[in-house]
């Protein structure tokens, strides 16, 4: 099960510096940057688009022709264009999300920066996410750009995830702690 991934891992990474290193060379990262976020919005808005990267049954040229006319109507930069293009007559569409994933890290590495996914109950405010960017930036050094979702599973509280380490104040979270030691308790 982990062979797969890692082989489409691989693939989106080669994609990724490719598109990465033209646009910078081009000095269009912030260009890049803006573009994927996005196209990463269309992906996850579109059932459309999600079935043209993912579907077996369209031909390369009905992909390319669905990913130029997308392409071209976001007004992606050309870099992308190209790379979205190969991607298509190559039959690799269906890595696209993990390849924006890899440019989007690629580019916050580029700019000194960390990436923090931060699961709430509630939407954070900007002042909210601002102070929290703030803290994080004490604690690892770096300007923290914060990926923000709400999961109201979690009753209050947060879920701050950054590379490996992980900070669960969740209520959820302490009530599932709580039951446990109930549980050994009796």
């Amino acid at each position: 099960m982990s062979e797969p991934a890692s082989i489409s891992s691989g693939i989106a990474a080669r994609y990724a510096t490719a598109i990465f290193e033209l646009s910078k060379e081009a000095k269009g990262l912030a260009k890049l940057e803006s573009n994927l976020t996005d196209l990463s919005q269309a992906l996850h808005e579109s059932d459309d688009l999600a079935a043209v990267i993912a579907s077996p049954v369209l031909s390369r040229n009905e992909q390319g022709a669905a990913i130029n006319a997308v392409a071209t109507k976001m007004q992606l930069c050309t870099e992308l264009q190209n790379g979205l293009a190969l991607m298509a007559q190559k039959r690799r569409l269906f890595v696209l999300p993990q390849m924006i994933a890899q440019l989007d890290a690629m580019i916050a590495e580029d700019k000194g920066e960390v990436s923090a996914n931060v699961t709430t109950a509630k939407a954070l405010t900007k002042a909210q996410a601002d102070k929290l960017a703030k803290t994080l930036k004490a604690r690892v050094g770096k300007d923290v750009k914060i990926n923000a979702t709400v999961d109201e599973s979690l009753i209050g509280g947060l879920v701050v995830k950054m590379g490996s380490k992980m900070i669960d104040t969740s209520i959820r979270s302490k009530l599932d702690s709580l039951q446990n030691a109930m549980k050994e308790v009796g």
